[in-house]
């Protein structure tokens, strides 16, 4: 059984409706399509987040980038 929800829209949320069923399709199913959509976009975000973080770092090459910065900008003081 599908809940029913209810929104409060506002002009922008109302043109982007209006956008969406200009093909004929209902607000109910372009809301519905658009929250899965949305879903998907977080859930490959999440994944390709997860997957940066387990990307190998390879060894250190002896450079300290902070501390480069920090002299190049000690004649800018």
């Amino acid at each position: 059984m599908a809940d029913t929800i209810t929104i409060r829209t506002d002009a922008e949320t109302e043109h982007a409706l209006d956008v969406l069923t200009h093909d004929g399709s209902s607000r109910s199913a372009v809301i519905r399509q658009a929250v899965l959509e949305a879903a998907l976009r977080k859930e490959r975000a999440a994944a390709m987040r997860r997957a940066v973080l387990r990307m190998p770092l390879g060894e250190p090459d002896g450079v300290d980038v902070a501390a480069e910065i920090s002299r190049d900008r000690e004649g800018e003081r």
